[in-house]
């Protein structure tokens, strides 16, 4: 039969295939807008934030100074915080000598007087903020109650932090509670408010636009304590108050353990070790204004280069491959995503690769679905069509594309069975024919089974004759065990049937098989419009001589040498000896018939 016809794969229609690859991109689209891709694109950006961090790490040659009110500040100033009036008017008078560019409280100032409690605490605070202004940048921090309200500020202090003195402190988390980025756009309809980032930037003339804070700037920020800035105040160290805030901008906060800390993607804190990323309020606040001192936020690429991205990988749709290949490049795919995201931060900017990565993974597995579907029905439809033309073994390797459907073959370590109903000439003539064809398929169902059940393929029936192969087309150690079993059961089936056949008041059959096992080429034999899957050469035409023997010699099952030889246990075998063959040299053979 034309085997290399049904190996082709069914056709799908063109609107069955854009269909799916609709199907498939819709489905990517919205799984790609559900909360748990934004969840994972946001650990992606923090694992690209690192590499980048490590990896093209930018160290700033005129750093800010971060002064931090510590555990030891604590030590030093025992008083509650919001009576450090005289502390904080003391660091103001030392940023009047140091005078750097521009001074941010990280820190809420209270909200009325405490002259009541300490007298001249509120004189203390006012001297100190007046001679810091009349050297230096001054922004004072405002915090933000649960009602989104701002907390008022004492109003003589508010005078004194004049225009532009004041920012709040607001630090927006992302969805998964991580801060990430700076915007000042956070009023009721997104309109802008001042923060203090934003005014300390101001003051330093530079462009405030929202963004992705810059982690590739470093290195990892340390501070100066509190109770030492005032202790060089104390001393009059001129010089040391100089040197660390001479033209730098300074940012005052809390850096104690448990207090003002948020999440971020990498731990900022110089001081602590290990993977902490709960870090202290004023250190985020310092990174951002790193940030814009540097050039600005990493700007965010609009959508549009997003979708473009993930319409390219849905492109994926149209390639076929194995699951393991398929893997595969999807983690190639995956993997040049994340580097390509890496060069965007590299360069500052940002973009979303988690949504093309989703669109990808889906267009591929998608296709693979599909692909594995299409398969299953076309080995369904294999099956029904052509399971009554083809043997079994070359059934299946049909269905597993392991079949070649080009003409020749390949040379195979065979056995041939040939099998034929002794007196069929007879028969036929004293039977009419369609009562004859019921007797040959009863016949047939009954020993192709045999022929089956032992791993053989039935290359063809010739009128009441069979040829079988064993080893071929899947491969076997011993393929005359196989044979000689074939035999063996096609003998006990044919009993089975005699014994329906005599009691329906019919003739009973009898059998020869003859058996011969070597090498012969095995594949497509024919032309291309009609071919069987064949074995020929020397082993086969022997094969059938020997089952031309049996009549002669009166044994149902006649073998070669060679197949007895390669017979773990050769039991009930007689020695027949030479045999001559038509059209061949003699030939050793033993007979077996049923115990």
């Amino acid at each position: 039969m034309p085997t290399h016809a049904v190996t082709q794969s069914a056709p799908v229609s063109v609107w069955q295939r854009r269909a799916a690859y609709a199907l498939v991109v819709g489905w990517a689209v919205l799984l790609s807008l559900t909360p748990l891709i934004n969840r994972l694109e946001l650990a992606l950006l923090d694992w690209q934030q690192r590499v980048v961090g490590q990896v093209f790490a930018l160290h700033l040659a005129d750093d800010l100074v971060v002064v931090g009110i510590d555990e030891e500040t604590l030590r030093q100033f025992p008083q509650p915080l919001a009576l450090w009036h005289s502390h904080l008017g003391t660091f103001l008078a030392g940023l009047a000598i140091g005078k750097p560019s521009v001074v941010g409280f990280d820190l809420a100032l209270p909200e009325r007087s405490f002259d009541a409690v300490l007298p001249g605490s509120d004189l203390a605070l006012m001297r100190g903020l007046i001679v810091a202004r009349q050297q230096v940048g001054l922004v004072i921090g405002q915090l933000v109650d649960e009602r989104g309200q701002v907390r008022p500020l004492h109003a003589p202090l508010r005078t004194v932090a004049g225009e532009g003195g004041t920012g709040l402190l607001l630090l927006p988390p992302d969805a998964d509670r991580v801060v990430r980025r700076f915007t000042e756009h956070l009023g009721d309809q997104g309109q802008p408010v001042p923060t203090l980032v934003g005014q300390m930037a101001r003051h330093l003339g530079l462009a405030v636009e929202p963004g992705l804070i810059n982690y590739r700037l470093g290195p990892r920020l340390g501070y100066l304590a509190l109770q030492q800035v005032n202790q060089w105040v104390a001393q009059g160290d001129a010089a040391s108050l100089q040197r660390a805030f001479g033209g730098r901008p300074v940012i005052l906060g809390s850096v104690l353990p448990f207090e003002d800390r948020h999440r971020q993607p990498i731990n900022l804190a110089a001081w602590e070790q290990g993977n902490d990323r709960q870090v202290p309020g004023v250190l985020i606040h310092a990174q951002v204004l790193r940030s814009l001192m540097s050039g600005g936020l990493i700007r965010e690429l609009p959508t549009p280069w997003t979708l473009a991205l993930a319409l390219a990988c849905t492109l994926l749709w149209f390639v076929s491959l194995p699951l393991r290949r398929g893997l595969a490049l999807a983690m190639v795919i995956c993997a040049a995503l994340f580097a390509v995201g890496v060069f965007a931060l590299r360069h500052g900017l940002y973009l979303a690769v988690v949504p093309p990565m989703v669109v990808g993974a889906t267009a591929l597995g998608g296709r693979w679905v599909s692909d594995s579907v299409s398969q299953m029905r076309e080995r369904r439809r294999l099956r029904a069509a052509f399971s009554g033309y083809v043997s079994p073994p070359v059934m299946q390797e049909i269905i597993e594309g392991r079949l070649s459907d080009a003409l020749g073959g390949q040379l195979r370590h065979v056995c041939i069975l040939f099998a034929d109903v002794r007196g069929f000439t007879t028969l036929s003539e004293s039977m009419p024919a369609q009562e004859l064809v019921t007797l040959l398929n009863r016949y047939f169902e009954q020993v192709n089974q045999a022929i089956h059940d032992q791993g053989g393929t039935i290359s063809c029936f010739m009128g009441d004759g069979i040829m079988a192969i064993f080893g071929a087309p899947k491969t076997m150690v011993r393929p005359s065990a196989a044979a000689f079993g074939a035999a063996r059961e096609m003998l006990a089936a044919l009993g089975g049937l005699n014994r329906e056949l005599l009691a329906e008041g019919k003739t009973a059959l009898a059998i020869g098989i003859g058996l011969h096992v070597g090498e012969a080429i095995v594949g497509h034999l024919g032309s291309r419009a009609r071919h069987d899957y064949s074995a020929i050469g020397d082993t086969a035409n022997v094969a059938s001589r020997i089952e031309g023997l049996t009549k002669d010699l009166g044994y149902p099952v006649v073998c070669s040498q060679a197949v007895v030889c390669e017979l773990a246990q050769p039991e009930g075998f007689v020695d027949l000896g030479l045999q001559p063959i038509k059209g061949h040299s003699p030939v050793h053979v033993w007979g077996w018939h049923v115990p």
